[in-house]
């Protein structure tokens, strides 16, 4: 979950980067909204690793809450997207995230992907 939510996180922010720089554009203005997505990419991703915690185990070292940093995000960047009025693109995100979910969800229920360990 954590790689894929990652993955369409960075798809979401990207696209709607690219999106408001093209209408700032054509609209013959020379603001750049790209420095507003990068400093909230750059507050965000402080805060997902601060979630995320790596404890020393008996033989090994076992990283917990990668899914949770992700989920933070996929939620910056839905608000990033809402922010911008881009909702075709948000509603197409959380599409994708729900069914992110479903699937994993999906898979662990048959044994297929890996659970989190619990100690």
């Amino acid at each position: 979950m954590a790689r894929a939510a990652g993955s369409l996180s960075a798809a979401v922010i990207t696209t709607s980067a690219l999106s408001l720089y093209a209408d700032v554009q054509v609209r013959g203005g020379d603001a750049d909204p790209l420095r507003v997505i990068q400093g909230l990419a750059q507050a965000i991703g402080f805060i997902a690793a601060g979630t995320i915690f790596v404890a020393k185990g008996d033989a090994e070292r076992t990283v917990r809450n990668l899914t949770t940093a992700a989920s933070v995000w996929l939620e910056a960047s839905a608000g990033i997207v809402a922010g911008a009025a881009q909702f075709t693109l948000l509603a197409a995100a959380m599409g994708f995230g729900l069914a992110i979910l479903v699937l994993i969800t999906t898979l662990k229920r048959f044994g297929l992907a890996r659970e989190e360990t619990e100690d």
